[in-house]
């Protein structure tokens, strides 16, 4: 068997990774020259994404371009700290944050040394069984075509030309990095601040770099086009005047500030045909709430590569992948969006942290 993998982001070279592992040759086939629309932005891959890594023996390049994150404190808008809770977990590996830039090429160099094609610059138009066609009039062939393309993706109109768009979540995203080390520090631990108006937190790097986000109310198209000075802006403006550190913090920052409107896709009707299939934000995104996108993309990479080594054919394998992964993805894209609402609390994350992928065992149909 033969895979054709459209997107090489964090889904689709993982896939390819657990793909060759299972004995399954992939090739990936990457829309940009270089990077991708959101590598300005920072994550933190959770528990559970360590966890899938490891089961294909790719966790030590995250670990080596990444700092530890032991737990977290709430923080109310008068400047209380009303919470602190520890990301210790039965003693699993804690969470790893570092920028989507650093864990792109991290992933892609490791993927490359295990001797995947990667071939950049092929933005996918069409496609047909067994058949991948760029906008540069090249094409790809293989007996399945995975789709790890992303919120925006292609693929899933390919397979479902009827399936829902993504949904604005109402919320804005800004991420930024300051070098300044006299502003407030939060080593090893996010800080999470629920202003009058918005939503801030930040963590602190070894080197003393603080990195950090606002989640800022707003409709689809309230800002787009901003530059980083602009999107800095509108970020310090919802939090100046508060008992809080985010003002400062943001005020502190450089022009390394990105920022753009979140979405979410609560349910994809159809995740495969016969021969194609979507994996990560292609078949399923939540919103930034949860911190989860990056970690459910890594576990759906391995599973997916599971189920073709050990099942007979294609359509049994991806029936077997989806009954195994779209109950878990759709009630955290459910939850993530109850937490930014503010309906349900996010106290509760055992679920998601302890779901352990043992990589030897088989998969029945």
């Amino acid at each position: 068997m033969k895979a054709v993998i459209i997107g090489g982001g964090i889904a689709g070279t993982v896939t390819a990774m657990a793909l060759r592992r299972a004995g399954i040759e992939a090739s990936i086939h990457e829309a940009y020259p270089s990077g991708g629309e959101d590598a300005g932005a920072f994550l933190t891959i959770m528990h559970n994404g360590m966890d899938a890594l490891r089961a294909i023996g790719a966790d030590a390049p995250v670990v080596e371009n990444s700092f530890a994150a032991d737990g977290l404190e709430l923080v109310t808008p008068d400047g209380k700290t009303v919470e602190r809770r520890s990301f210790d977990v039965d003693g699993l590996a804690g969470p790893r944050t570092l920028t989507r830039a650093v864990l792109y090429r991290a992933l892609q160099e490791e993927a490359i040394s295990r001797g995947i094609a990667f071939e950049r610059g092929k933005r996918l138009v069409s496609a047909s069984p067994g058949v991948a066609r760029f906008e540069d009039g090249t094409t790809a062939e293989g007996d399945i075509l995975i789709g790890a393309d992303g919120l925006r993706s292609v693929l899933r109109n390919i397979i479902d030309p009827s399936c829902p768009p993504p949904r604005s979540t109402g919320l804005d995203v800004v991420y930024g990095y300051t070098t300044d080390t006299s502003v407030p520090q939060a080593p090893s631990l996010y800080r999470m601040i629920q202003s009058l108006h918005a939503f801030f937190g930040y963590t602190s790097a070894p080197d003393g770099s603080t990195y950090w986000f606002a989640r800022l109310p707003a409709a689809e198209g309230t800002r787009s086009g901003l530059t980083p000075a602009e999107w800095r802006t509108a970020a310090f403006v919802v939090f100046d005047g508060e008992p809080l550190p985010a003002a400062e913090i943001i005020q502190s920052t450089g022009d390394e500030v990105f920022g753009g409107h979140s979405y979410d896709v609560p349910s994809t009707p159809v995740w495969s045909t016969e021969s194609m299939v979507l994996v990560g934000d292609a078949a399923h995104a939540a919103s930034p709430a949860a911190g989860q996108g990056a970690s459910m993309a890594l576990e759906d990479g391995v599973v997916l590569a599971q189920c073709l080594r050990d099942l007979p054919d294609a359509p049994t394998a991806f029936a077997a992948y989806e009954r195994l992964r779209r109950a878990r993805v759709e009630k955290l894209v459910e939850n993530s969006a109850a937490v930014r609402s503010g309906t349900t609390s996010d106290r509760d994350r055992n679920w998601l942290y302890r779901h352990h992928i043992e990589w030897d065992k088989t998969i029945t149909g």
